[in-house]
């Protein structure tokens, strides 16, 4: 087992979050190892082609895929941080603080006086008849497909969910000359921004609400799906049944924080259906229950890649004060970020997300 030297910070994912955090990390001067399993930096950026709203600061007008290059261009002129790819953290030992690296068939390990886990999160499946049908995708294998490969997962989607994920995936399956036949969406309104539900809308899909899948139809692959009706008990309303011809089943019924390294380090962790699933416990600057611990983007919960973005400079910003590591604007830039944050969570539709956060936010409440 090889020892690396000594860090300051790591910082495990490479995503939106993790990107930021260890810009912010390498801004103040911590010597930052900045960790992802994938071979490129980015995270789910790299499939998101379509450009973001909001702030200036949180990249609005900018495609999803041109981001990751901005991070990267910044944080190479920084000595003080390492990017390493293609290495998966395996482990965080609490009562050293040795996080584990495994590289193919070697193990590293790293001594860090502080991490940050952006781990984000994973997509959830659906429970129905035939569900493991060669053309049944999660959304994000979709995107990857098409925005990332090149290449159209079939010719006629079924689309389940109609959160941002699955509004979005289908406008670019359309502008990828893919026919989505209709959109499925068990809970009575659409759950994601109307400004992309509007967009199928003109694009002729129909959206239906208060309806899920059944059961996938075929042998070999997908040729159609039942799809029906939900009463308020979520069970199918008998007679509401009916078929649709497609070739591809597409689930976007939500991700679930990952969050393996946060049990490993012995953080406090909480159930909050509403953030996806277990996610630590924190404060306001994002340090769980473990004082060595921050966390950032969906591994504290399920958000946008804005807010991950944000919540990433705040644990990196808080991560090197709490090593002495002091901006001359870490203050008033730690109030910025919080009230970009609070502003983005205060649309209709960021609820539940309030309501999250709150739950898991130490003292229950943001301090």
């Amino acid at each position: 087992m090889t020892q690396l030297k000594e860090v300051d910070i790591a910082v495990i994912g490479a995503g939106p979050a993790g990107l930021s955090a260890a810009l912010a990390c390498g801004k103040s001067g911590a010597t930052t190892l900045l960790i992802d399993f994938m071979d490129a930096p980015g995270g789910q950026l790299i499939k998101q082609t379509h450009k973001f709203f909001g702030s200036e600061r949180q990249f609005a007008g900018t495609r999803g895929i041109q981001i990751p290059s901005i991070f990267i261009n910044q944080l190479s002129q920084m000595p003080n941080v390492q990017l390493v790819l293609g290495v998966n953290a395996s482990g965080y030992y609490a009562d050293s603080g040795v996080l584990t690296l495994e590289d193919g068939g070697k193990f590293i390990k790293v001594k860090a006086k502080r991490v940050i886990i952006a781990t984000g999160a994973g997509e959830k499946a659906l429970a129905f008849e035939n569900n493991d049908l060669p053309g049944v995708y999660g959304a994000g294998a979709v995107q990857t497909l098409m925005n990332v490969y090149g290449v159209t997962p079939g010719n006629r989607v079924l689309m389940v969910g109609s959160g941002n994920i699955g509004l979005i995936v289908s406008y670019q399956l359309i502008q990828a000359h893919v026919q989505v036949v209709s959109l499925v969406e068990a809970a009575g309104r659409i759950g994601g921004y109307l400004v992309h539900a509007a967009k199928l809308r003109r694009a002729g899909v129909p959206i239906l609400t208060s309806h899920t899948i059944v059961r996938a139809i075929g042998e070999e692959t997908v040729r159609g799906a039942v799809v029906a009706q939900v009463d308020q008990s979520w069970q199918a309303v008998p007679g509401s049944e009916r078929e649709v011809a497609c070739d591809v089943i597409c689930l976007a019924v939500g991700l679930t924080p990952l969050v393996d390294m946060m049990w490993q380090a012995g953080c406090e962790m909480k159930y909050v259906p509403a953030l996806g699933g277990h996610v630590p416990v924190r404060d306001e600057n994002m340090r769980a229950s473990n004082p060595a611990v921050y966390v950032a983007g969906d591994a504290g919960g399920v958000e946008e890649a804005s807010s991950a973005m944000i919540s990433g400079e705040i644990a990196g910003i808080s991560a090197a004060v709490s090593l002495g590591f002091r901006a001359q604007d870490a203050d008033a830039r730690l109030a910025l970020l919080k009230s970009d944050l609070a502003a983005i969570r205060s649309a209709p539709a960021g609820e539940k997300i309030r309501a999250g956060i709150m739950s898991a936010t130490a003292c229950g409440g943001e301090r």
